[in-house]
């Protein structure tokens, strides 16, 4: 099964990335996962899904550690893994 995974950590600050959205962005691009793509407001990525949850997983812990107040994400099924 493949899955797409997107989030944002809160709080926001416009003038500089607060630590736990430096962390997650760093979770999700150093992650086995296809298809990446990091943005300001809203960060998403691709892969099977025991690589999105492994991914997900590490992103709450270390997001969350590192002050983020709110973690929202949503996860997709998008298709199945092709031999």
């Amino acid at each position: 099964m493949r899955l797409r995974v997107e989030f944002t950590t809160e709080p926001f600050d416009l003038d500089e990335a607060p630590a736990h959205a430096v962390v997650a962005r760093e979770v999700i691009q150093s992650a086995d996962l296809d298809a990446v793509d990091v943005g300001p407001f809203g960060n998403t990525a691709e892969g099977g899904a025991d690589q999105v949850l492994t991914a997900v997983d590490s992103l709450l812990r270390k997001a969350l550690a590192s002050g983020a107040t709110r973690v929202s994400l949503q996860v997709n099924v998008i298709g199945e893994d092709t031999p």
